[in-house]
């Protein structure tokens, strides 16, 4: 069948040619509308149960929210680990599923579990289902500062403009705001006032529960029409709010302002923002699983531009604090990089030694040719481009050549021998290039099947690794696979259509000065290495030696470490530190690493 192949392509040069281009375009294209990421998607099938426990004690917390919950969820299918985070006032639940599983029939199995909590709760506390989020974690941060504009209307303006315009960015998970001063309509409440009218706190609680609201009055039919009643009471005016019925004492009606005073005020403070030393809000903003963090940063930064129009003059919004696509552009890059230069050493070496442009251009054909086949074959496995993907193509730079060089190398050997015999004993080129091609197709078709058989074992790692190095392996076995290909039918009909000509390979009639250099003192230093095999395996043998000690030694981690070009510190205080305390430590960190000249921001 193999021979069919080089047959058919030394014969069909048109169709053949056609092909190559066709890759070509469709690889070019298929690699601009590829999603680009860091990492393959590492995202576990996980379902966070986030729980609003107002006003309880870390303790209570645990007893009386997490512990149902996590029994309650331990027993569903396919779930394999349950953690969970105790808090004052608040409760999460990470109930991760086996790999693999569907993540909304996962959802769908948690929300059924929750239903049957309802007994088993406080009254006030209700589970939530978060939204589904990357295991990437944030992928922007932004930061809104302001000269004139108060925290509560700059964490106001974050709340109801700029949150809900990130939200409707296709792709966004979750947005979390921090810092600012959160809008609150407080009751004060005078006891004195109370007693006087003798109204009780339950009394107040319930109208401040349920003022400002608009009531329906029925309709009125009249002259044919139908009038809709509504009793319009819903406002954000204190003073109007004050004016809130209560209930009436000795014939005369008492309102909220006679025994308690309404503001606008803000809520009891959880956290500070700050950014470069300077109080700020800073809204954090989370994608979901399988979606391009480049684009997706791209549209939220789209939206963000329109609206800085519409909000002050005096507030600044900054989207460089942190930006994930900023370390994917560049880890990207660096690995695009690497497989650039990787090129470029084998375009010095394959023309070094072939001494040959055309031989050279033949080899290096394979090269494009694979990379852009392996492209299109990873877009069709659902697969998008990172590191992985590419450190699998860059590592298999040296080897997509390896079976044009050896099919070049002999085509080429075979065509100047043709071309030294007499006239009457050459052979037509194409049965040399043929027979050429077939002659060493066995040795390349098994050498590279061994090599796709050392990858193999990355397919049956499990878990995180398998997610994490299968990309590698599918890449590097998919490119060996389509230089192949190459190999088969771009590299004979190229020999054919470059190598063929009678007065190149006149002046290609023996080896280059390199190649010959090289084999007259390998085989010097071959006839010492057989009558001195003690010098050479005594060596070997302590080095082999050496190197298995110094593998034992040598330390583990599941991944290198990245340079980024930012630091994330945690500072950890005692226990019962004070909120203003520890946000006089973080401002004080803040200000230590601006005076460092290599900082820009923090």
């Amino acid at each position: 069948m193999i021979n069919r192949i080089i047959k058919f392509s030394l014969n069909n040069k048109l169709f053949i040619l056609l092909g190559a281009v066709l890759l070509i375009v469709a690889g070019l294209y298929t690699s601009r509308i590829m999603d680009i990421d860091v990492f393959p998607d590492l995202t576990a099938p996980t379902v966070v149960v986030m729980t609003d426990a107002h006003g309880m004690a870390s303790e209570e917390v645990e007893r009386l929210v997490t512990f149902p919950i996590e029994t309650a969820v331990n027993g569903a299918s396919q779930v394999r680990r349950v953690r969970s985070a105790s808090m004052y006032g608040f409760s999460f639940v990470w109930v991760e599923f086996d790999w693999g599983a569907d993540i909304f029939k996962a959802r769908q199995v948690v929300s059924e579990k929750m239903v049957t909590l309802a007994n088993s709760l406080p009254g006030h506390v209700t589970p939530v289902l978060a939204p589904q989020s990357s295991i990437m974690g944030e992928i922007l941060f932004i930061g809104l500062q302001a000269d004139s504009t108060s925290m509560m209307e700059l964490r106001t303006l974050a709340e109801w403009v700029v949150k809900p315009a990130i939200l409707a960015t296709g792709g966004v998970s979750q947005v979390t705001i921090i810092g600012g001063d959160y809008k609150q309509y407080q009751i004060l409440a005078d006891p004195q006032k109370m007693g006087v009218y003798g109204v009780t706190m339950s009394e107040l609680e319930k109208v401040g529960r349920t003022m400002s609201n608009n009531s329906t009055g029925g309709v009125v039919r009249e002259f044919g029409n139908e009038y809709a009643l509504r009793g319009m009471a819903r406002t954000n005016n204190p003073e109007e709010l004050g004016n809130t019925y209560i209930k009436t004492v000795n014939g005369r009606p008492v309102v909220v302002s006679d025994v308690a005073e309404v503001i606008i005020g803000s809520a009891v403070k959880m956290g500070y923002a700050s950014q470069n030393a300077s109080r700020a809000v800073i809204l954090s903003v989370s994608k979901q699983p399988n979606v391009n963090t480049l684009r997706v940063t791209e549209n939220i930064e789209d939206n963000l531009n329109e609206i800085k129009k519409s909000l002050p003059s005096d507030i600044r919004m900054d989207t460089k604090i942190f930006r994930q696509a900023d370390f994917i552009q560049a880890s990207v890059n660096n690995v695009g990089r690497a497989l650039i230069e990787g090129a470029i050493f084998v375009v010095i070496i394959l023309f070094l030694f072939l001494a040959s442009l055309r031989t050279t251009l033949i080899s290096l054909i394979a090269i494009p040719l694979s990379l852009l086949g392996t492209v299109i074959v990873l877009h069709l496995l659902g697969m998008n481009i990172n590191t992985m993907t590419l450190g699998g193509m860059a590592i298999a730079i040296g080897s997509l050549v390896d079976d044009a060089i050896i099919d070049v190398e002999n085509v080429y050997k075979r065509l100047r021998q043709n071309h030294m015999n007499p006239i009457g004993e050459q052979q037509p080129v194409i049965n040399v290039v043929y027979n050429a091609s077939v002659e060493i197709r066995a040795s390349i078709l098994n050498a590279t099947l061994i090599i796709i058989v050392a990858f193999v074992p990355l397919f049956f790692l499990s878990g995180m690794e398998g997610r994490m190095l299968k990309p590698l392996g599918v890449a590097y076995i998919v490119a060996l696979f389509i230089s192949l290909i190459v190999a088969m039918t771009i590299t004979p009909l190229m020999c054919r259509i470059m190598l063929t000509d009678e007065k190149y390979l006149t002046k290609q009639n023996k080896e280059s000065w390199l190649t010959r250099h090289v084999l007259k003192n390998y085989q010097q230093s071959l006839d010492w290495v057989l009558n001195h095999k003690l010098w050479v395996l005594t060596p070997t043998v302590f080095a082999f030696v050496l190197a298995v000690i110094v593998f034992f030694m040598m330390g583990q981690g599941f991944l290198p470490d990245f340079h980024e070009g930012a630091l994330t510190i945690t500072a950890v205080a005692k226990p019962g530190v004070s909120l203003e305390e520890t946000n006089r430590l973080g401002n004080l960190i803040e200000t230590e690493l601006l005076k460092i000249p290599e900082v820009t921001s923090t």
